[in-house]
């Protein structure tokens, strides 16, 4: 009787949302006809209110829409994902390569094996080498320079095993230095061809070093090769900046304000989650006010890509800025830094539009910049409504008071084909998931993780909840590009499987049928953040479906703050049902390196796996893309095995517009224009959403649609 019940009442639930909307929130015509200046915004919704408007700290995507268009990186990429300059109007990228020379080495049978005689074959083999191997020869052209670093003595401060710090004394030979135009990840494989095969791997560094008793043998070869690497690449990234970029203070930007960027991301007090994308860095350095110039520690193949961050400003952010911040406010400039500073609900950058208003849980206001350098936006207001019921959401834009409304899959069908409005789809770049605590039992027992995918039927889930509008996902990379290894299987819906592998980790039913292991009951919470029907329904069928095999499971939905900044980020969970939105990249560092597993980090489910460690780290470093394809199938196919996530889909998106938001432009004679709005090749097609307006009425070429 309290099931039918239930469904008695919901639909007068329903109902009664339905007449309110109706009677109480006026039409897109009545909005217009009597408020004309309702054209001139474009308000979107938010199933949850942005977190913090600075982007070296948020993490979410409520606080990363907004911020895209507060902030301006240096690059971003353009209709065909290629990179194109933003603050920055040109940039180049080279090298600048070191080995230090081997005095065991004997180069062709010569008694010299001297610094100055080893650059001088080098010279030789790049003007004279016809006959050299085709791999060599093309890092011979890449060399622009070759000069030699005089030996040097210095002491580095070092760590022993016992944790006393100890002073290292290194006494450095002769090394070569190299100037490259482009970078050369083969420069040192290649150059052991004319070299001789050992040259630098056998090296002597520790033969260079001289430590105390207190550090082990063992230790001192391990610092020897850190502090004296036999060779060094270090890619240069230059850029020069657009003259004239203003931020919405009216501030001039600068190389400075890059340079202070980067500082504050990698400023420990300010907890980042992006510092490991800048740990590469080994300096950055202002050339003038608008070049800077950035030297990486090692390969990196990211490290452009990097750049689109948001450039924070210098002038209001600084140490004395803070400092005066914090005395004006009462409080102790000791214990105040950039994540206490009202900068973060109040933003100041140099994008499109300015800030202007934040009511918590309600709207987030910003107003176009008319000093943006790239022309301003067409619309006057940019507004987010934090509306975290889809139904409202979906009540609200067929009132006309939000102008965009991403569509439940169920929808998609019926609302792609109706006339009033335009329809644009596509695959998501990212996946949604449900993952496991690995620091605490019985997730820490891969066995474990595999049996709980193995309990839920992902399949139905797709069909039922997300009307086909979904496909299975087995790894961590885009399933669009060629880092995905479309080989792998997902996991078989077989409970009867994962009750096999949970028995072969010494779970096993009670006289209750209840799951338990040495008297203790298989028990847990999963967790996830209100607001969204599709993660709340897929809590329900994960627990129905893992009580259905012995297991206990309480369920909690949080607002999505509470859930983010008090669960997530302080690790306080057992298992969470989230999604990743991600770029084409393959760089997983933040999200599966072992050292990214601390609060506030992105790997919170603490994976920890030496070989995935060094594949991530291979695939930075990697430039061959075959090569770095490899390396991430293989990175998948561990992920895919250890199951730290249990990967379930990615969705496939519909978003509907109102047929009146169009592109506005200007032709060359002054005339305006007015053209569809139309996708990029990639789907996204909001990338111009600077030159949209919306029209009293739809122009003529609104039947093409």
């Amino acid at each position: 009787m309290t099931t039918r019940r239930f469904l008695i009442i919901a639909p007068l639930v329903v109902i009664g949302v339905l007449l309110q909307s109706y009677f109480w929130v006026p039409t897109y015509e009545e909005q217009t006809r009597g408020n004309p200046e309702r054209l001139e915004k474009f308000i979107a919704a938010s199933n949850g209110d942005a977190s913090v408007l600075n982007p070296i700290i948020s993490a979410d995507t409520a606080s990363s829409s907004i911020e895209t268009m507060v902030f301006e990186g240096l690059i971003d990429r353009d209709e065909n994902l290629r990179f194109r300059g933003r603050l920055a109007r040109s940039w180049s990228i080279s090298e600048t390569a070191y080995f230090y020379v081997n005095p065991d080495a004997i180069i062709n049978g010569a008694e010299d094996n001297s610094a100055a005689q080893v650059a001088q074959w080098i010279r030789q083999a790049k003007h004279f080498g016809r006959g050299l191997p085709a791999a060599l020869r093309r890092s011979l052209d890449r060399i622009e320079s070759i000069s030699v670093e005089p030996a040097r003595r210095f002491t580095s401060r070092q760590q022993s095993a016992s944790g006393k710090s100890t002073d290292v004394v290194v006494s450095a030979p002769a090394r070569i230095r190299l100037a490259l135009t482009e970078v050369d990840p083969d420069l040192f494989e290649n150059l052991a061809l004319l070299l001789g095969e050992h040259y630098f791997s056998g090296f002597p560094s520790k033969r260079y070093i001289q430590a105390d008793a207190d550090i082990s043998v063992d230790q001192q070869d391990l610092l020897a090769r850190r502090i004296l690497p036999a060779v060094e690449h270090n890619p240069i990234l230059l850029f020069h900046l657009r003259p004239g970029v203003r931020f919405h203070d009216g501030h001039l930007l600068d190389a400075n304000d890059v340079k202070f960027t980067y500082d504050a991301i990698m400023n420990p007090e300010n907890l980042s989650p992006r510092t490991a994308d800048y740990e590469p860095v080994k300096q950055v350095e202002v050339i003038d006010p608008l070049t800077v110039k950035i030297v990486y520690k090692r390969l990196y193949s990211p490290a452009i890509g990097t750049w689109a961050m948001g450039i924070l400003p210098q002038h209001l952010l600084s140490e004395t800025a803070l400092a005066e911040e914090a005395g004006a406010r009462g409080l102790d400039p000791k214990d105040f830094g950039l994540r206490q500073s009202r900068f973060n609900r109040n933003p100041i950058g140099c994008g499109p539009f300015t800030f202007r208003q934040w009511k918590s849980d309600q709207y987030i206001v910003l107003e176009r910049f008319d000093d943006y350098w790239e022309g301003a936006p067409n619309y006057e207001q940019y507004i987010t409504r934090v509306i975290p019921d889809s139904l409202t959401q979906e009540m609200e834009f067929y009132a006309g008071t939000i102008d965009s409304y991403g569509v439940e899959p169920h929808q998609v069908r019926r609302l792609a084909e109706d006339p009033r409005f335009q329809s644009f789809s596509g695959t998501s770049f990212g996946y949604t998931y449900i993952g496991y605590n690995a620091r605490r039992p019985p997730f820490d027992d891969p066995r474990v993780r595999r049996a709980l995918g193995m309990a839920i039927d992902v399949d139905k889930i797709i069909q039922f909840i997300l009307y086909g509008q979904a496909e299975r996902i087995t790894g961590p990379f885009v399933k669009q590009t060629d880092y995905y290894d479309q080989s792998i299987e997902p996991l078989p819906y077989d409970p009867q499987a994962a009750l096999a592998l949970l028995e072969e980790a010494g779970w096993r039913k009670n006289s209750q049928g209840r799951l338990e292991k040495n008297g203790r009951p298989l028990q847990f919470t999963l967790i996830s953040n209100s607001g969204n029907d599709l993660r709340k329904a897929i809590v329900a069928v994960a627990q129905d479906a893992w009580r259905s095999i012995g297991i206990e499971v309480r369920t909690d939905l949080l607002e999505w703050s509470v859930f983010l900044q008090e669960r997530i980020n302080k690790l306080d969970f057992d298992a969470v049902v989230l999604g990743w939105s991600m770029g084409i990249e393959p760089d997983l560092y933040q999200i599966w390196h072992s050292s990214q597993t601390g609060p506030n980090q992105l790997n919170f489910v603490g994976f920890e796996h030496t070989e995935a460690d060094d594949l991530i780290l291979r695939i930075r470093s990697e430039y061959d893309h075959e090569k770095q394809v490899a390396a991430c199938h293989r990175l998948h196919e561990i992920i895919a095995e250890e199951q730290p996530y249990t990967f379930l889909y990615v969705g496939k998106w519909t978003a509907v517009l109102d047929k009146r938001i169009v592109i506005k432009e200007t032709d060359e004679q002054g005339r305006t224009v007015y053209k569809k709005i139309t996708p990029t090749p990639t789907g996204n097609y909001r990338f111009h959403f600077n030159k949209w307006i919306k029209l009293p009425q739809a122009p003529d070429f609104a039947a093409e649609y």
